[in-house]
């Protein structure tokens, strides 16, 4: 199969064993793939196991996936990119996201209120920072630059170090339209979450609309090689599970929301009612198979390549592949690449 669909490899949350990323690191980039992501929620970071990841590899693209802007300010987050960017010879992805109000506000202790806004303001500052034309300033209302309060002593700054790129690419995890619209003005691309090649194109179709040329999707794709899809669909409906249940608040549940505009209203009702009694056990069984196959890749290699070419013809412009297995790195580089 020829196609132009780029590769990358998540990683995800960091453990106790580094060298084990560093080693699929190295095993996706000989491989040919584009980009490798780490992830954060409230335990490991984003950046540290990337940091790790960059020292050991050479070509291949370091991606947040996704950094949370509520743990950072805007200069903070600039700083620390515009040094990986140039330890790493210029390979940095900044995958950014809101998160939800019970991280943000639990986890974080700041306003999880106007995510729109601060999203927009965040990036922008962002921007300001790396394109180093002068000290920053900003009148928003949610990253004031200086602080309007405080000892009264604050000035403008400029970066000291001198960026390797003036723009770094930003990616922007969005599961609500406006976010998605959002996305396709301020970024260089966009990063779904339970993406269906079969529902995604229709479900998306206007908030993508204003999507500039060279916009770039890179997904998330479980990939699992088994003789039986019964049993490679329940690692997706496990996972599935965790984030309709217990991925966010019984009233606000932006993982559930996007998989209930998916046509899948009824059963996250039911996967989260079984999950919040504390029966998982119910809960993943009510996960619809229907929806964890069409978001993932699962069965033998040849259903694989079938079910690919839905991939393929969506908007989607980069498989990530969410497998740590080295025969599913292989299998996909040799439909690929």
């Amino acid at each position: 199969m020829t196609s132009d669909m780029k590769l990358g490899l998540t990683v995800g949350y960091s453990g106790a064993t580094p060298e084990d990323h560093a080693e699929i690191a190295l095993e996706a980039e000989r491989l040919g793939y584009d980009s490798i992501w780490t992830a954060e929620a409230y335990g490991s970071d984003v950046f540290v196991p990337l940091s790790f990841i960059g020292a050991r590899t050479s070509k291949i693209k370091l991606g947040t996936g996704i950094a949370q802007i509520s743990a950072r300010t805007p200069a903070a987050l600039a700083m620390t990119a515009a040094t990986l960017d140039h330890l790493s010879g210029g390979r940095v992805i900044l995958g950014l996201g809101v998160s939800g109000p019970q991280v943000v506000e639990g986890w974080y202790g700041v306003p999880f209120a106007k995510p729109l806004a601060r999203t927009r303001e965040y990036v922008e500052i962002v921007n300001k920072i790396m394109r180093r034309e002068g000290p920053v300033t900003n009148d928003g209302e949610h990253y004031p630059l200086p602080f309007p309060g405080g000892t009264g002593l604050g000035k403008p700054l400029k970066l000291t170090v001198h960026p390797l790129r003036s723009h770094i690419p930003i990616i922007l995890a969005a599961e609500g339209p406006k976010n998605v619209a959002l996305a396709t003005e301020i970024a260089d691309g966009w990063m779904p979450i339970f993406y269906s090649p079969y529902r995604g194109p229709q479900a998306f179709s206007d908030a993508l609309a204003g999507a500039p040329p060279g916009f770039d999707i890179p997904c998330v794709v479980t990939v699992s090689i088994n003789d039986s899809v019964d049993d490679a669909l329940m690692m997706v409906k496990f996972f599935l599970a965790f984030y309709i249940g217990g991925m966010g608040a019984p009233s606000q549940n932006f993982h559930l929301n996007v998989i209930a505009r998916m046509g899948f209203e009824e059963e996250t009702a039911i996967v989260q009612k079984h999950f919040l009694a504390g029966d998982r056990e119910a809960a993943v069984k009510a996960v619809p198979d229907a929806l964890a196959d069409e978001i993932s890749l699962c069965g033998p290699p040849g259903r694989i390549k079938e079910r690919l070419d839905a991939w393929v013809k969506s908007p989607v412009t980069q498989i990530i592949v969410g497998s740590r297995d080295p025969n599913a790195l292989k299998l996909m580089a040799d439909l690929l690449t």
